[in-house]
């Protein structure tokens, strides 16, 4: 989906002098960090820089102090004011940036950045986005954000920059200091929590429209003629409950998208629970082509989604998504909103409940035991077999071979407690951008191919499998500025070199290519260069590279909350390319999603797993503030793969803070401290491996049942004990290994 980042950037609003509190100077590696002795250590990147009491004949006055500095005459957006800190950072330590900037000379809002300019003993240059925050002309704002360096650097300089060419930078303070390490997140409390009951009052309509009113200037009506069951994805969480009313609200004299039935729900919601969302809804009049129907919540002025789906005909969908409040809000509104205006809407059964995270952890478990494990025998063959009945045996896993990664970026290979846990702890790896076409030609016949040779030499050296992401990008935001000005014989030219040169420099050293990602959310090739581009992208692919899987790749194909990405869709899409004649070979979800819920990711599993090609995920990433939660979250997507007989492979979207795409999604800090995210990860790769003991019967055989991978058997008698290595493989049940004495 997303680049993988460099940074943690927080964006902070205006706040008062009292609340921009800036550490000691003692402890700050800024120097003259106020501008109390002029401009000294500091100078223009690219532009002037000037020390100010004030501007704007006395309207901007410094927040704190008696200066400020601007970086001014700016003709680029990287031109800034910025310092060298060379010698005071340490690699491998994590540093907290905070700074209190606005901008001078427009009206309009601007991203203000700061980011780090890194120098490798190599003379190669590498740049760290720190933070960043929309700044104003009206007030001081807060930036704050945080960076790490894993290799030893000839030089840093930390800047300032982002506006647009003649838009003054101005800084009033600046601080970077060694980031304190957070507390443990506390756990939630669920002791009060009904798991499965519906929060959502007269949700069959029994005592009318009480509870409900119109969003906007609609109008509400009951009739009778919904389904009476539940919807599929429900059956599985919901707690004992009656059937289906048949009863629908109808929703008429809509004028606007946002319009429909709602509740206020408020008092009915517990922080940091997961609640699963479902209902029929339907349209029946008013309005072309698909409709996009969409259970939302106001919670204060933010928009949540809380499941979407997209209806092209007048029957009954099932809507299903999901949830979770983090901060405690005034005011929660649920309401049912999308189509047209003019467009009838109708709801049935609407059901908001929380998840039973537990419980579906321990029907995952069992189904992990029929889909991952198979009965093994060992038969004991030697010189002296007939006296080894009764002979105690030790069966220890070693290692799972279920593929497990993650994605790695060259410079997290410079970071050795980085690669520690990633050579431990993954099997496969994918790389983050390194692979990427706007990585490996930026501008027009300016290759850089030592980045991703230096990761696969680094995959080779551990025994790690490499995944290829991606040969082509197919949303326009990914393509770069040279491929997209391209007229259309250059294109297709370009195209082409770019399948030749990837695939022919690197055949049968990636396992998968991602051949064109994202494609039902974006069209690039396919609008330039006509629909049969795909195919053709995949067919040569295969000729170039014929060990290789091609796969498709997209995300939020899983969770409900896109109506663009539904398995239907997916399915659709698929069996499109098949039929002219791509070799599709798997099926790639990407998983990067927010709130998880069991059956609705097993509903999307099942649906795709009609098609009969293996399913990856293939950049899992769960976020959430609290790490228990975020543990919990984690456990939801790895189970559910674990134990989901189409999947074939789990790659995690990164796990190391400040070297990931998302923020709270990682499993390990800076510094290398494992959190509770990171330690339920590790215990489910230990839960996944067997272990066994017994005794060899007067078959001279040992029956045991286990996961897929490598093991040591031990033999141990009253004179000698004999030790060797086995490998259980995919097969029919039972399978027999012979252990050779």
């Amino acid at each position: 989906m997303a680049d993988t980042q460099r940074s943690s950037a927080s964006a902070g609003g205006s706040e008062d002098a009292k609340t921009m509190c800036i550490a000691d100077g003692e402890e700050n590696i800024i120097e003259n960090p106020n501008f109390e002795d002029g401009l000294i250590n500091w100078s223009g990147r690219g532009c002037k820089i000037l020390l100010n009491d004030s501007m704007g004949d006395g309207k901007v006055l410094p927040l704190t102090g008696k200066v400020f500095a601007s970086a001014t005459e700016r003709t680029q957006n990287w031109n800034g004011i910025q310092q060298e800190i060379t010698g005071r950072v340490q690699r491998k330590l994590a540093y907290e940036v905070t700074a209190v900037v606005r901008i001078f000379g427009s009206s309009n809002n601007s991203d203000v950045r700061a980011t780090l300019w890194v120098q490798k003993p190599n003379s190669r240059e590498q740049y760290i986005g720190i933070a960043n925050v929309q700044a104003t002309n009206k007030d001081w704002v807060q930036l704050h954000g945080k960076f790490l360096i894993n290799s030893n650097p000839l030089r840093v300089v930390i800047y300032l920059e982002g506006p647009p060419p003649g838009v003054d930078i101005l800084l009033n303070s600046f601080v970077v200091k060694h980031a304190e390490k957070l507390p443990p997140s506390p756990q939630p409390d669920y002791a009060n929590v009904l798991f499965g009951v519906n929060i959502i009052k007269n949700s069959n309509l029994s005592d009318g429209l009480n509870e409900w009113f119109p969003l906007g200037p609609c109008t509400l009506k009951i009739e009778n003629g919904s389904p009476h069951v539940l919807p599929p994805m429900a059956k599985d969480s919901l707690g004992p409950h009656e059937s289906l009313s048949g009863r629908y609200i109808i929703v008429t004299n809509r004028t606007e998208t946002w319009m429909g039935p709602a509740q206020t729900i408020t008092d009915r919601l517990i922080l940091n629970v997961t609640y699963q969302v479902s209902a029929w809804v339907r349209v029946v009049s008013g309005g072309s082509g698909p409709q996009n129907i969409n259970v939302a919540l106001g919670v204060d002025s933010q928009w949540v989604n809380g499941g979407q789906v997209e209806v092209n005909d007048k029957r009954w969908h099932e809507i299903g998504g999901s949830f979770r409040i983090e901060k405690q809000p005034s005011r929660v509104i649920i309401y049912v909103q999308g189509p047209s205006s003019g467009v009838d809407l109708m709801v049935a059964g609407l059901q908001i409940f929380p998840v039973d995270r537990k419980s579906r952890f321990k029907y995952l478990k069992k189904q992990t035991d029929k889909v991952r494990k198979q009965d093994v025998v060992l038969k004991f063959s030697g010189s002296d077999v007939s006296g080894l009945f009764g002979t105690f045996v030790r069966v220890r896993q070693i290692k799972n071979s279920f593929p497990f990664g993650s994605c790695v970026s060259r410079s997290d290979i410079d970071n050795e407690d980085f690669v520690d846990f990633f050579v431990n702890n993954f099997n496969w790896a994918v790389f983050g951008n390194e692979l990427k076409w706007y990585w490996t030609e930026p501008q027009r016949g300016n290759f850089n191919y030592a980045d991703a040779d230096e990761l696969l030499d680094f995959c080779n050296k551990y025994g790690l499998v490499a995944r290829g992401h991606c040969i082509f990008w197919e949303v326009v935001g990914a393509v770069q500025s040279w491929v997209q000005s391209l007229n259309k014989d250059d294109l297709m030219s370009a195209v082409q070199n770019r399948l030749t040169g990837l695939l022919s420099r690197y055949k049968d050293k990636f396992r998968h290519y991602d051949v064109n990602n994202e494609m039902l959310h974006g069209s690039f090739y396919q609008d330039r260069l006509g629909k049969d581009i795909r195919s053709y992208m995949f067919k040569t692919g295969h000729q170039l590279d014929p060990s290789a899987i091609l796969f498709v790749n997209d995300y939020h194909v899983e969770d409900g909350t896109d109506p663009k990405a539904s398995p239907e869709l997916y399915i659709q899409h698929i069996l499109g390319l098949q039929e002219q004649g791509a070799p599709v070979g798997g099926i790639g979800v990407q998983g990067h999603i927010d709130y998880p819920v069991g059956p609705i990711v097993c509903s999307a599993l099942d649906k795709l797993g009609t098609l009969g090609f293996p399913i990856w995920f293939t950049e899992i990433d769960v976020s959430a503030v609290n790490e228990n939660v975020r543990a919990d979250d984690l456990e939801i997507m790895l189970r559910e793969a674990y134990a989901h007989p189409a999947v074939e492979g789990i790659m995690l979207w990164g796990f190391w803070e400040l070297f990931m795409s998302r923020a709270n999604a990682y499993l390990v800090d800076a510094e290398g401290n494992i959190n509770e995210a990171g330690k339920r990860y590790l215990d489910l790769k230990q839960e996944w491996l067997s272990h066994s003991h017994g005794h060899i019967d007067d078959k001279g055989e040992f029956k045991f049942r286990g996961f897929h991978g490598t093991y040591s058997v031990e033999v141990i008698s009253l004179s000698k004990k004999l030790s060797q290595t086995f490998v259980v493989e995919k097969g029919d049940s039972p399978i027999e290994v012979t252990i050779n004495l």
